[in-house]
């Protein structure tokens, strides 16, 4: 047995040493399809995204899809999300039990940002070029059309447990974005010569991730890779998709063996994730749950080495109708001063 645990420790270390090289940052803002940073559930989000080792069940979908090991029949989650200037997140998701074979699940999230108005250099100044000093007036470039960038993800998982500490999950996404009403927009190129750019991808990424219960008491280890896959090409650049490594810790500190104290009705889960993104430097999460006889919870974390994110916070309650097992979550998420709060707000359902 404890060959075994060696083994996965050590197979967990050399998967983050690998993802963690593939990862590292290269220049800030050089990867495409960033709707894909935009997280969903509120219970991960409301503990500072602290969560690749904390979840189990169907919302670890987005996060480590090995943690859909811990589904026993089925179950559905979704999530809406008030993001930044007025745009809208909505995710959902659905899993179930193979039994013996292991546990399966579908996302789909889409981004809704809304209709831009168009503006254009040809209508950008003053219509007077004669007076503009008296008579002339100052024109704002609009041309007086819209457009409307659309942005989603269809992803399939699979999870089995290999052990019974010992879990793995792949997921594979198909991602689509489009910058542009009809995929592709006619311009001239620095040579003045007219050009047709493409302005929408689509694409397949995958995202791998491994949890392991130590056995000691609560603490568990989990890690994860997201979207990993080829160079995203708009018009004749191509960059890479925002991949991610994630390598997290959580255990409890009060409750059934926990850590430090034992408890039948309250629980305190401690959590924190490293972060490496190939588009930034390292960053740090930080989360702490409190739970009440498993009805009402309390959530607060940080996320640290970020240019506007901070601090995180929210609650949650489940109960029971019958058969059918309801939870509600709320996270808030401050930025800077510039830019407007994050409020996401999950409904998951679990069929007993």
């Amino acid at each position: 047995m404890k060959r075994k645990q060696r083994t996965i420790i050590l197979a967990l270390v050399l998967f983050g040493v690998c993802a963690f090289q593939t990862a590292k940052a290269q220049k800030v803002g050089t990867s495409s399809l960033q709707f894909l940073k935009v997280m969903p559930t509120a219970r991960a989000t409301a503990i500072g995204e602290a969560y690749v080792a904390v979840g189990s069940g169907i919302e670890g979908i987005f996060w480590n899809p090995a943690m859909l090991t811990g589904i026993t029949g089925h179950e559905a989650t979704t999530t809406y999300t008030q993001w930044l200037f007025d745009t809208k997140q909505y995710a959902l998701a659905y899993g179930m039990s193979l039994g013996a074979w292991g546990q399966v699940g579908v996302q789909f999230q889409v981004t809704d940002i809304g209709s831009i108005n168009e503006t254009s250099v040809d209508n950008l100044g003053y219509t007077d070029y004669q007076n503009y000093s008296s008579a002339g007036s100052f024109h704002d470039g609009f041309t007086g059309r819209t457009f409307t960038p659309r942005s989603w993800v269809l992803g399939l998982s699979f999870a089995e447990r290999m052990t019974d500490h010992f879990s793995m999950g792949l997921t594979a996404k198909y991602v689509s974005e489009s910058l542009w009403d009809g995929g592709t927009v006619a311009a001239p190129d620095i040579y003045g010569s007219l050009q047709t750019f493409n302005t929408s991808v689509k694409m397949v990424l995958f995202d791998f991730g491994m949890l392991y219960n130590t056995g000691y008491r609560t603490l568990r280890i989990g890690t994860s890779v997201q979207n990993f896959g080829a160079q995203v090409r708009f018009a004749q650049e191509a960059y890479p998709a925002p991949m991610v490594f994630r390598l997290g810790v959580a255990v409890d500190v009060m409750g059934k063996n926990a850590l430090l104290s034992e408890s039948l009705n309250n629980s305190v889960t401690l959590s924190t994730d490293i972060i490496q993104p190939n588009d930034y430097d390292q960053q740090l999460h930080f989360g702490a749950e409190y739970m009440f006889a498993d009805l009402f919870a309390l959530r607060v974390g940080y996320k640290w080495n970020y240019d506007a994110d901070g601090l995180t916070f929210g609650g949650g309650a489940k109960f029971d109708l019958d058969m059918i097992g309801i939870s509600v979550d709320y996270s808030y998420g401050s930025m800077s001063e510039f830019l407007t709060n994050v409020h996401r707000i999950s409904l998951g359902v679990k069929f007993k």
